[in-house]
């Protein structure tokens, strides 16, 4: 074991070998464990490895010398049939029953830390069973508000994309409507030029005077540049009607000229210079008309159905707020007529309880009324009665007298001795033991002569047998009594 030693302090640092290397007085009785631990604690840099080994060889021997074997003791503890000392005897035996004692502590103490240490293990692993459902279920969570969220974000996407799709739609159809109504309108203006037209110049001609040929050209000219005047005012935000009123008035004029040409020149005839009239009248009003909602578009103005649709709306909202402060008038109204309806029964309760007290606990009543009347209160409350009660009965709990605590507490020490059995089943009277050591001696007859007449009057004698024996444990421990007794005695 040396020469291991003497291995080990080779093999640290020089500077730690005379730090750390045991003295010959302290492993004088050093086992080969008890090396390897120091040998472990000094390559660990561990400060003073030889007061550590020391306190735990220290330990191992009190754990020893509690785990003496019990035969032992009885192989070297003196029988009590010998011939040796009583007091011997009996420390033998106490020393015996100490070592089992102990040894049965440090089997219990070995037992119960067993047990610990199961049911540490046992509530380690339910720890980590439950840590790891509530990952699981943490992590299943997780994925369901994922998935959710993506199942979201699509249908929001998707409702996008709807959106937009329906928009671009109504886009294409609204361009679609607007070019069709625009050369409709434009088509209709020129038809009505090619049959305005050859009419008024078959109206105005006249070989004498040519130049008249060029009126057609103004009538229905005027009526072509006001409407451009308009569309060019309504491009530029500008007023529209006085060009209105233009086309309105060119075209009057245009269709009252073929109309009056159709009655009084039979070369033209009724049927043309009536169908003259609606031509000059019929292309300027269906490309204003275009006009006009190419204006209102542009400024922003409501349709019939956009106003229809946003009174509607107004009306439906008026109609929900109405419903709603109808709801609130009802619920503020049944609140009311439920505090009241409250107020009505705490005030009869406490009518009830006025009168009751004021009947059953007058001298507590009138302490009560005294306080109330001192604190400024309107009734009589649960705290006022209280401190009335105290005042009056001393005790702090209220309905409690000082009569009802007295049988309360006689009734509870009966209980107690019942419980632990100092009270006689069908007596009143509670006895100090449960049986006595002594037997109970035989009854006599009460016309029986007295004996101790003709013995003089000397009381019966004890026998042997008459009182059970003592148990071992009371043996020793009198043994002990009585050797403690002379110790005393001789010091003394």
């Amino acid at each position: 074991m040396t020469t291991a030693m003497n291995r080990t302090l080779a093999a640290l640092p020089r500077g730690l070998q005379a730090e750390t290397a045991p003295q010959a007085s302290d492993m004088e009785d050093w086992t080969g464990a008890d090396f390897d631990s120091w040998e472990v604690l000094a390559s660990l840099n561990i400060p003073d490895p030889i007061t550590r080994v020391t306190r735990a060889r220290q330990g191992r021997r009190q754990e020893r010398t509690s785990l003496m074997s019990v035969t032992e003791l009885h192989r070297t503890a003196p029988q009590p049939g010998s011939d040796a000392d009583p007091v011997a005897v009996a420390e033998a035996e106490a020393v015996r029953l100490r070592a089992e004692a102990e040894a049965e502590a440090v089997r219990i103490k070995a037992r119960d830390e067993a047990e610990k240490l199961r049911i540490a293990n046992a509530r380690a692993g339910m720890k980590l069973e439950a840590d790891k459902a509530a990952h699981a279920r943490k992590m299943a969570e997780q994925e369901a508000a994922r998935a959710k969220a993506e199942a979201e974000e699509k249908k929001t996407q998707e409702q996008a994309d709807a959106k937009a799709e329906e928009e671009a739609a109504r886009a294409d159809e609204q361009r679609r409507t607007e070019n069709t109504w625009k050369w409709g309108a434009r088509a209709i203006y020129a038809v009505g030029l090619v049959i305005a037209a050859p009419v008024q110049f078959l109206a105005f001609w006249d070989e004498h005077r040519p130049f008249l040929l060029a009126a057609p050209a103004l009538l229905e000219g005027l009526a072509l540049v006001l409407a451009c005047g308009a569309a060019w005012a309504v491009a530029h935000r500008r007023d529209v009607m006085p060009y209105r009123v233009g086309i309105m008035i060119g075209a009057a004029i245009a269709a009252t000229i073929n109309l009056w040409h159709g009655l009084s020149d039979p070369k033209i005839g009724l049927n043309a210079g009536l169908i003259g009239a609606l031509a000059s009248l019929g292309g300027p009003i269906v490309l204003m008309a275009y006009e006009h909602g190419i204006a209102q578009r542009r400024d922003g103005i409501p349709s019939w159905r956009e106003r229809r649709d946003a009174e509607k709306a107004e009306k439906a909202a008026a109609a929900e707020v109405a419903r709603k402060a109808d709801e609130k008038k009802a619920v503020d109204e049944a609140k009311a007529a439920e505090k009241r309806e409250a107020q009505e029964r705490a005030q009869a309760e406490q009518e009830r309880k006025d009168a009751d007290r004021q009947q059953r606990h007058p001298e507590v009543w009138e302490v009560a009324e005294a306080l109330r009347s001192a604190r400024g209160a309107e009734t009589v409350t649960e705290q006022i009665w209280a401190d009335a009660w105290y005042r009056v009965t001393g005790s702090k709990t209220v309905g409690v007298t000082p009569e009802m605590e007295a049988r309360s507490r006689a009734a509870q020490a009966r209980m107690k001795a019942a419980v632990e059995g100092h009270l006689a089943q069908g007596s009143e009277d509670a006895s100090s033991q449960v049986e006595s050591q002594m037997p109970s001696r035989e009854e006599k007859d009460p016309d029986a002569v007295d004996r101790r007449r003709f013995n003089g009057g000397v009381p019966p004698l004890r026998k042997a047998g008459d009182t059970a024996p003592y148990a071992p444990g009371a043996r020793n421990q009198m043994s002990i009594g009585a050797r403690d007794r002379a110790a005393e005695t001789t010091d003394a």
